[in-house]
Order: structure tokens, then C-alpha cells, then sequence
């Protein structure tokens, strides 16, 4: 039986008040409603962190979408930033003989371990209560693989991991919404070279 983890996430919620959340974020977009909504329990840092986003001028442009949106957002408690640097070899180096893999696939999987393994490593560096990603707003993303390898990094690096998922609530459809009323920039592609191969496979 699956585990329904936006009621792993409600129980948890019950006793926030103020703890210090580390968030990875893949982008403004999918951020949004996941501010919205956790800004009212946490003190949220938000980690940039993509080293799959391609090419560079793309990685740039979310970047500072994203600094824009949490410069605009109102919230309870303010929403800080910080991000690592751009460095896509690390990305193709996890990829290699992956490279034709399906969107979704192991590839997908090793991009989310490296993403959310970095946000772990730096939560328990800095002290953070808890640590989480923003990926699993998307229909498109393995929520399940996502907490599963949260939960592995939680015991790995003794941070309490964020379980979520983000989508249920109409988390999905808000995050539209809240696209649209923000005026953010939504990519056409996930953001590694390998999905927008993909994305233009489908369209010709």
C-alpha cells in the first residue's frame, strides 16, 4: 500500500512553529505554492541547487526568477536565499550511460539523490531543523522515489527529512495560479539537455 505522504506531512505540521526549513528548489514555478503554503509553519531557506539545468542562460534565468518571486511573496515568516554554484559536468557525470534513458527513469533518479543530497549535507552543516524539495508539486516527478530517498538521507546525515507531496491539495493547480498572478516564467522542459531532446522528439 502506498504511503499518503501529504498526511505524513499534516501530522508533522501540527507541532511546527517556527523551525528552520532548508527547501530545495528546482524553480519559481513549483515553489510557489509550496512557499505559500510552508511559510506559515517554517523559517524557510531556500537552496538553489540544479547543476542539471542546461544550458547555462537557462540556469541563469530560473535563478533569478526564483529570487524574484521570494523578493515578492508575502509570508509569516521571511523566506531567505542562498544557492551553490552552476556546475553541469556534475550533472553529465552522474548521467553517463543514461544518457537515452526515459524521462523519469534512473537518470531522474540519481538527478534527484544528487539534488537532495547536497540540500541534506548543507541542512546538517548549518543546523537546520529540516531539510526538503520543492520536486514533488509536480505531477511529472516520482513523489514516492522522492521521500524514499529523503528518508535515506535522513538517517544518512541525522536531518529531519520534509515528507511531502506537494501536489495533493491542488497544490499543482495552484502553483499555476499563483504562476500566472506573479507573472513567472515557466520552462517548457524539466531542465537537463536530455529532457529537452525529448520535449523537441515529442513535438516533430
Amino acid at each position: 500500500m502506498k504511503t499518503n505522504y501529504q498526511l505524513v506531512l499534516d501530522k508533522i505540521l501540527e507541532n511546527i512553529n517556527g523551525e528552520t526549513l532548508l527547501l530545495h528548489s528546482c524553480c519559481a514555478p513549483c515553489s510557489s505554492y509550496v512557499l505559500e503554503y510552508l511559510s506559515n509553519y517554517f523559517k524557510i531557506t531556500v537552496f538553489y541547487y540544479n547543476p542539471n539545468i542546461s544550458p547555462e542562460e537557462e540556469y541563469i534565468k530560473r535563478k533569478e526568477e526564483q529570487k524574484r518571486f521570494i523578493k515578492n511573496l508575502k509570508t509569516k515568516y521571511k523566506v531567505e536565499y542562498i544557492e551553490d554554484s552552476y556546475d553541469n559536468d556534475k550533472f553529465l557525470e552522474i548521467s553517463k550511460g543514461l544518457e537515452s534513458d526515459i524521462e523519469g527513469g534512473n537518470r531522474c533518479f540519481k538527478c534527484y539523490n544528487l539534488r537532495l543530497e547536497k540540500t541534506a549535507r548543507l541542512a546538517k552543516e548549518k543546523r537546520f531543523d529540516y531539510f526538503g524539495t520543492t520536486l514533488t508539486v509536480s505531477p511529472y516527478k516520482n513523489s514516492n522515489k522522492l521521500n524514499e530517498i529523503g528518508e535515506s538521507l535522513q538517517d544518512k546525515y541525522n536531518v529531519k527529512y520534509l515528507f511531502s507531496d506537494f501536489k495533493k491539495k491542488n497544490g499543482y493547480k495552484r502553483s499555476i495560479e499563483l504562476s500566472r498572478e506573479y507573472n513567472l516564467y515557466r520552462q517548457d522542459y524539466c531542465g537537463c539537455e536530455f529532457s529537452k531532446q525529448n520535449k523537441y522528439k515529442k513535438i516533430n
